[in-house]
């Protein structure tokens, strides 16, 4: 099995400025965040600052020629994905592996089209309560990655990874049915990502007041009816299985949408409620919850 001792990542928002703090710990300048002169010249003035500490990544820009990393990872936006993967191109050869770490069940299919000869590993970020205000980024919980092969093969890839989660000091589970996963985070997101940002509400709201929690599960159980014509097969079961998960999250931590919102930055509901309702379409399931919160967030990113 062939060790990963060079990563690069592209994206520091919230979620890559976490991670990516204790991947930086782990590897120093074997660590590499791929970014535009402007963005690089940003973070180098202002600094990046995760929970206190301020970090000076070993940045890069997409022109640099460089040897190709054993591991690259994505933590951009939806919308930034297809520019993401061009900048990244220095960064990956034949044995590089590629992981994703994007909302929404749609990246990894996007990543196999550009560079359908790489290794790619499926993966989901459960429980991450990081939070970014400016240049500063703050979580109580790093959460986990779960992460698979499409196949949920335990393959010298998915250990190579291992390996370095647990070096990183970055909690993991190698998922049994990555699919399912998957979905269940989707479903997660399309109810309480975008719940949260049309009510501006942390997760405190969803903890304490009952009709905020049961819109956002009644917004999850149409991706439930999805999942099933697709293949996923999500139950009930997977709705309440968020209850303790939500209970255990920061009351004042916020959902990436809610964030976005209030930054005023581009939402990703295309991938969320767009996406349902383009598979509502695809399969003849009404999905009038996300219908609505489609027109709601974009008319608010308007205003």
């Amino acid at each position: 099995m062939k060790k990963i001792e060079k990563v690069s990542m592209i994206g520091l928002g919230a979620v890559g400025a976490a991670y990516g703090s204790k991947l930086h710990d782990l590897l120093g300048d074997s660590f590499q965040v791929v970014a535009n002169e402007g963005r690089i010249q940003k973070f180098e003035q202002d600094g990046v600052k995760v929970n206190g500490r301020k970090y000076h990544f070993n940045y890069i820009t997409p022109e640099t020629e460089t040897t190709p990393a054993d591991l690259v990872i994505f933590a951009v936006k939806n919308a930034d994905l297809a520019q993401a993967m061009e900048d990244m191109k220095q960064h990956i050869g034949p044995d590089t592996i590629l992981l994703s770490l994007l909302n929404g069940i749609s990246s990894e299919d996007e990543i196999r089209a550009v560079y359908p000869k790489q290794h790619i590993l499926y993966s989901v970020c459960i429980q991450i309560d990081a939070v970014r205000n400016g240049n500063e980024t703050n979580f109580s919980s790093l959460g986990w990655i779960e992460y698979g092969e499409k196949n949920n093969a335990i393959t010298d890839e998915v250990r190579a990874v291992q390996e370095l989660l647990e070096k990183a000091g970055i909690s993991y589970k190698i998922s049994e049915n990555i699919l399912h996963t998957m979905w269940w985070k989707f479903m997660v997101n399309v109810g309480i990502n975008q719940t949260s940002s049309v009510l501006r509400a942390p997760y405190g709201v969803f903890q304490s007041v009952p009709s905020a929690n049961e819109w956002s599960e009644a917004t999850m159980r149409e991706v439930v009816l999805l999942s099933q014509k697709a293949g996923a097969n999500l139950t009930e079961d997977d709705v309440i299985s968020f209850r303790p998960v939500l209970h255990s999250m920061s009351p004042n931590g916020k959902t990436s949408m809610l964030q976005d919102m209030e930054a005023g930055r581009k939402t990703e509901v295309e991938y969320l409620a767009g996406k349902v309702c383009e598979l509502g379409e695809k399969y003849g399931v009404p999905t009038p919850i996300n219908d609505q919160l489609f027109k709601i967030i974009r008319i608010m990113e308007e205003m």
